[in-house]
């Protein structure tokens, strides 16, 4: 057993153990409450026959009382007075008056179970009267109703001659006439009492009522039948009146001892007891406060414990099978919670090879290796913290650049910089402190880095939300989201307010500088060219010696250069690579507005500007475009053929035409490469899907890309989100393992990647609409 006990994890010991002792506390109050039924049982016996007692001692005294009634009427009875108080007839036996007496005397006998036998005794005529006949002699009655142990003579001088007032001889046998010359043996009281009621001593008749103890004792045969007891009624003297169920010897032992014992305590009347007997029985006893009697009954403890055993066996059956159940389901429990707990658990002592060992507390172990995760989590996003600023320095810096050349890229980055790009109209600017010429000391830096300081706070108190980022030593750039409402009045507030801005700069920290702005763009990968535009501006207000703000605008009327600059035509390349057609010839457009419209060119600068942008189509030749052959032979064609005599209208529509079918032919590229990306993806989560790791992170670890592209990626290929399909490949591998194996839901969904057969079935559910166990069922009866 302490085998088979070592063999389950310490935290499986621990839940069980939980669970027992969980389990005995109700069984505990189980069985306090049991025990409290066993005593109300037991108690709830000896009430019922102590009631069934007082019931019957209620009953012989009520129909005793009936038979002292009974000679009380007997004694005014005018017929009764005659006989035995008249003189006598000249008929010596008086047979009229006899048999008169007779015939009244048989309509008592129906009245009360206790007179059915009775007899009157008249000295005058020396005669009985019974309610069937006349005896005209003693002896004749006498002879068919012997008293057991008393001769005719002592009966006749104990019985008719003494007075009697309500006087009862204890339990006897008579020898009485049955059926002509039989006689049997019947147990009987006999109640006797002299007329008149005041007479003391010759008494002028006797009445004697002989009652049967059958008749007596039926009214206690309930315990003896119930229970299999006895029953004992004695007298004040301790003598037998009646007894059932007992021996007689252990009959008169018992009434003399409870005699001994009743003189001892000198027990009051009418008071009941209930004491335990030598014989396994408890003794009831009641002592009547009418005429003294003692009501005894003996019950066996056995038969009033039968509810109680009924209980016991209940209560019996009921507590196993609670304990049983309670350690199915401890065991069940102790398990389902345990394991997840000893897979994490084994899962740290695969990775953790520092602390080799017995672990004493395995909570422990996991706590401490747990706060060591949240300390080196919190420890790694503090150092990502740090490097906010530099992603944030960095992305500002590539949006100037113009390097950001698609939507998907931007918002990829703006996240990861933690920059919200609230508004995609703005307006790109460059700050220069003015007074360092020799830039090159270490002072000269440093007072070179304090003044930028002081720009960018005032600045940022400025407008929160500006793109702000040092820009050598001595120049700040930075990007001016604008309303989206109306566009030229936010550039004229901005550049009044950034006016304003230089003058509080100067009168608060004396430090004078030069602002340059370009145009406003209207989308965020056109900041690059307005920042282009901000830098001619500076450079004109450097040339020109000014120290306040210099819009791109001021300079354009008077540079007669075509306006193409090395960033334009980087941009450019890079939008057609990525294949962009709409911000391509967003830029193609910008450049045509630039010079053909904005500036006044000469047809030589014109033409100039002509030849340079076929220049940069014809650079698609470099092997970094990856060009076919074919394709590039006819664009290469198709840029040559373009003449410098066209109309600028028709340039402008051979440039946009061109444009157009070289990004079409990327995002041909594009997507072929995308669609072997989301193949890849699918061949890998085919592969894996058993592997319960398996997470979007560890597919982008993968594939070498981030969790964003890569579920982006997913979505625009497949309309369907990376989770929910590796979920539903998941399930359908499930679902073939419900149909096709005979293999339990924990083995399936431990195939399948879940953790536990709940996750899975309430994957199941949220895939399928019904339950593993219901779709298996279903299945076996299509089938």
């Amino acid at each position: 057993m302490q085998l088979l006990w070592s063999k389950f994890s310490p935290v499986f010991r621990r839940f069980l153990i939980s669970y027992l002792i969980i389990l005995m506390i109700p069984q505990i109050a189980g069985y306090a409450s049991y025990r409290a039924s066993i005593e109300a049982a037991r108690s709830s016996s000896i009430e019922n026959s102590v009631k069934s007692l007082s019931l019957g001692k209620e009953i012989i005294e009520r129909n005793l009382l009936q038979v002292e009634a009974f000679t009380r009427q007997l004694a005014v009875n005018p017929d009764l007075q005659n006989l035995i108080a008249g003189p006598k007839p000249h008929d010596l036996y008086n047979v009229y008056g006899m048999n008169r007496m007779q015939r009244s005397l048989s309509m008592y006998s129906s009245t009360n179970d206790y007179l059915s036998h009775f007899f009157i005794h008249i000295p005058n005529y020396n005669a009985i009267i019974t309610p069937r006949t006349v005896y005209y002699r003693p002896e004749h009655y006498y002879a068919a109703n012997q008293l057991d142990g008393m001769s005719y003579e002592q009966w006749h001088d104990r019985i008719l001659k003494q007075p009697h007032f309500n006087e009862i001889i204890p339990l006897r046998n008579y020898k009485r006439e049955i059926l002509g010359t039989v006689l049997a043996d019947v147990p009987a009281i006999t109640f006797l009492q002299s007329l008149p009621l005041n007479s003391f001593n010759k008494p002028q008749a006797t009445i004697g009522v002989m009652i049967d103890q059958d008749q007596m004792a039926s009214l206690t045969q309930n315990i003896v039948d119930q229970y299999g007891g006895w029953t004992l009624v004695t007298d004040a003297e301790g003598q037998i009146i009646f007894s059932l169920g007992i021996e007689q010897a252990e009959a008169e032992q018992m009434a003399q001892s409870h005699r001994r014992e009743g003189n001892a305590a000198e027990t009051e009347l009418n008071v009941q007891n209930v004491e335990p007997g030598s014989d396994g029985r408890l003794l009831i006893s009641i002592q009547s406060s009418q005429n003294g009697w003692n009501y005894m009954a003996g019950i066996p403890e056995k038969a009033l414990m039968t509810k109680a055993d009924q209980i016991k066996q209940v209560t019996l059956v009921f507590t196993l099978a609670t304990i049983a159940l309670g350690l199915l389901f401890g065991l069940v429990l102790a398990y389902r919670n345990s394991a997840p707990v000893y897979r994490l658990l084994a899962s740290f002592r695969e990775q953790i090879t520092d602390s080799p060992g017995r672990r004493g507390n395995e909570y422990d172990f996991l706590a401490s290796h747990i706060n060591n995760l949240i300390a080196n989590n919190d420890s790694l996003k503090n150092a990502m913290n740090e490097q906010i600023p530099l992603l944030r320095d960095g992305f500002i810096k590539r949006l100037l650049t113009g390097e950001v050349y698609t939507s998907l890229e931007l918002e990829v980055i703006s996240s990861q910089a933690h920059i919200s790009l609230h508004s995609s109209k703005g307006l790109a600017g460059l700050v220069k402190v003015n007074g360092y010429a020799n830039p090159d000391s270490e002072e000269t830096i440093h007072e070179l880095g304090v003044a930028r300081l002081l720009i960018k706070q005032v600045l940022t108190e400025w407008n929160a939300q500006l793109l702000i980022t040092d820009w050598g030593t001595d120049q700040i750039a930075f990007a001016c989201p604008l309303d989206e409402n109306s566009l030229n009045e936010a550039i004229g507030r901005c550049e009044k307010e950034l006016n304003t801005l230089m003058e509080v700069i100067y009168r608060e920290h004396r430090i004078s500088t030069t602002i340059g702005t370009g145009t406003a763009y209207e989308v965020w990968n056109d900041a690059g060219r307005s920042f282009d535009e901000a830098k001619q501006a500076l450079d004109y207000a450097i040339h020109m010696g000014t120290d306040h703000l210099v819009r791109f605008e001021d300079t354009m009327k008077e540079n007669e250069m075509f306006y193409y600059p090395i960033e334009s035509e980087q941009r450019l390349l890079n939008t057609i690579k990525v294949g962009e057609p709409e911000e391509a010839i967003r830029i193609l457009e910008q450049l045509f507005l630039r010079n053909l419209e904005e500036r006044e060119l000469s047809y030589e600068m014109t033409q100039q500007f002509i030849m340079e942008l076929k220049g940069t189509f014809l650079k698609l030749d470099e092997p970094k475009f990856k060009l076919d052959a074919s394709l590039l032979e006819e664009y290469k064609t198709r840029v040559t053929s373009i003449q410098m005599t066209e109309t600028i209208t028709s340039l402008r529509e051979k440039f946009k035409q061109l444009t157009e079918d070289i990004c079409v032919d990327f995002q041909r590229r594009r997507a072929g490469a995308h669609a072997d990306t989301v193949n890849e993806m699918i061949c890998f989560i085919q592969h894996n899907y058993g592997d319960a790791n398996l997470t979007i992170y560890r597919i982008a670890e993968h594939m070498s890309k981030s969790e964003k592209f890569i579920s982006q990626l997913f979505k625009e290929h497949t309309g369907e989100n990376l989770s929910d399909y590796v979920e539903r490949v998941r399930i359908d591998a499930a679902s073939n393992l419900l149909q096709s194996t005979g293999q339990t839901i924990d083995e399936i969904a431990e195939a399948t990647g879940y953790n536990s057969a709940h996750s899975f079935r309430r994957a199941f559910k949220r895939v399928r609409g019904i339950s593993p166990s219901v779709f298996r069922k279903m299945d076996v009866h299509s089938s």
